[in-house]
This record gives C-alpha cells, sequence and structure tokens, in this order.
C-alpha cells in the first residue's frame, strides 16, 4: 500500500535530519542502506501479524550515511510480512487499525520535516 496523499515523495532534506526525525519517531535505520539509498522502517503488530511501514529515500548529493548527504524522499509503504518469505505490498487488505496509525506517523514525520 502506497501512502501517496502524504506528501513525503520528493521532499529533499538532510540525511542526517531524516535520520534524526524518523528515529524519533521510532522508524529503524538498521542496515538497510547503501551509498545512494536507505530505508527507514517501523514494525507494527496486529493479532498475531506483523507488518512494516517503509519510507526509502536515495542520495541526490552525496553518500549515504555521512550526515551532510542531500536525500530525497521516496513514497511511504506499508507490507506484510509472510515468513519465511519476506515482506509483500500488493494484493494485501491491510487492518484499518495499521493504515490509520501509519498515517499517523507518516504525518508526524512530514510535519517534523516540514519545519526544517
Amino acid at each position: 500500500m502506497k501512502f501517496e496523499h502524504i506528501e513525503l515523495a520528493d521532499k529533499e532534506i538532510r540525511f542526517e535530519t531524516l535520520h534524526y526525525e524518523a528515529e524519533k519517531l521510532g522508524f529503524v535505520h538498521a542496515e538497510q542502506w547503501d551509498y545512494e539509498r536507505v530505508m527507514f522502517d517501523m514494525k507494527i503488530h496486529n493479532n498475531q501479524e506483523i507488518y512494516y511501514l517503509r519510507v526509502p529515500a536515495y542520495a541526490i548529493k552525496g553518500d549515504i550515511p555521512k550526515d551532510e548527504t542531500i536525500v530525497k524522499v521516496m513514497t511511504p509503504i506499508l507490507g506484510k510480512y509472510y515468513y519465511p518469505h519476506g515482506v509483500e505490498y500488493a494484493g494485501e487488505d491491510f487492518p484499518e487499525a495499521v493504515v490509520n496509525r501509519s498515517n499517523t506517523k507518516l504525518q508526524q514525520l512530514k510535519e517534523a520535516l516540514d519545519k526544517k
């Protein structure tokens, strides 16, 4: 599921700022990056099921994970985790509680980044 209505996509910002604001809201950076791309994940548990809210970005000036690197945020996505296969994004029926939590967290991230 894509969250295009939050209007985070195409926002250009320093990696340091995105990293700080995303982790402050509960997103995890972990090891999901290379020098050009990065992913911030939030794991959501709902009735014995696991979902991942993901905020991807890519470097447009500099290399990740340098603080001064400028990244461009891509459209956030929500996927359902299936063991042992991984995360599926399409063809899923996401629970309202998970979608609402995702909308809230993404709106909070957008508002925090808009202030920078």
